[in-house]
């Protein structure tokens, strides 16, 4: 069985889009109507911009989902068995898997961006990498820190064994990455990100997006989607919706969907859009399947 999962931040790069503008008719198409939906040439930014113009978040986003799902949608037979997508990577697999429009979409994510970028504006935060300690032992020292210090500091990304992203407050994540360097992490790393991504901190930005979610038309998908806050499968829209919302302040349980998705009968991972980060970490999580991008 095939599943396709689609990147989230962090997988952009100056070009990103350009080739497949190029030779694709109906990329073409869609990246216009982008520019056209945006009312800023998001193309543009693409192609040629800088990489600090790439960061802004509500570049980024938009950016990341305008090429996976063109990626997508012009692939022929096009058909996965299932679908995911690490963080805004949900939003593309979710368009992909027919659940929702592209124009839809696009405005979904960037309603997203920009509530996050006011979230961050609102609460000086930031996120950190955690390598080589157990997810038990980082999730209890993260509890501990918010316990005794009040500071927000939780687990945000779960990406593979090994590797997990923590977010909160700037002083938060301070103390959580020295008493986790104590307890035996390899590297306890800041991240170069604008805000607490996927925590408590994020909750105005939560506000925002649930009423833009709920007043948008959801469609039953083709195959199941995975969901980062629960790494289970639906196909049901009540629960994609209530999901797509949570999942601004709760964690990304990528390790567990990616091992949920194998145990489903998933033996071919492929990624969907800029970067190979996410088959990296399939390749650690599932050592046994086989990964690769999409042609």
């Amino acid at each position: 069985m095939q599943a396709i999962v689609f990147p989230g931040q962090g997988s952009q790069f100056t070009g990103m889009g350009q080739a497949l503008y190029q030779s694709s008719e109906q990329a073409k198409d869609l990246m216009d109507q982008a520019d056209e939906i945006l009312g800023f040439s998001l193309t543009n930014i693409m192609f040629t911009g800088t990489d600090e113009e790439l960061k802004q978040t509500n570049v980024t986003q938009p950016a990341i989902f305008l090429q996976s799902v063109a990626q997508a949608l012009t692939t022929p037979d096009f058909a996965p068995d299932m679908v995911a997508g690490h963080s805004l990577g949900e939003f593309s697999a979710l368009v992909a898997a027919g659940a929702l429009s592209f124009a839809d979409g696009l405005r979904l994510v960037a309603q997203r961006a920009d509530a996050m970028q006011r979230a961050c504006e609102l609460n000086p935060s930031t996120m950190a990498a955690i390598l080589g300690l157990p997810d038990a032992v980082i999730e209890q020292i993260c509890e501990e820190v918010t316990g005794e210090t009040g500071e927000i500091v939780v687990p945000a990304n779960f990406n593979c064994p090994g590797q997990v992203v923590i977010s909160g407050s700037n002083e938060g994540i301070r103390v959580a990455c020295e008493r986790l360097k104590a307890a035996g992490a390899k590297r306890a790393l800041p991240l170069p990100v604008g805000g607490a991504f996927h925590s408590p901190l994020m909750e105005p930005a939560r506000a925002d997006l649930a009423q833009a979610i709920e007043n948008t038309t959801f469609h039953t998908p083709h195959c199941p989607i995975y969901q980062n806050v629960d790494a289970q499968p639906s196909t049901d829209v009540p629960t994609i919706k209530a999901n797509l919302i949570a999942q601004l302040t709760a964690p990304v349980r990528w390790t567990q969907s990616v091992e949920r998705m194998v145990a489903d009968g998933a033996t071919t991972f492929t990624e969907c859009g800029p970067g190979k980060v996410l088959q990296g970490l399939v390749k650690k999580i599932a050592p046994s399947v086989e990964v690769g991008g999409l042609a």
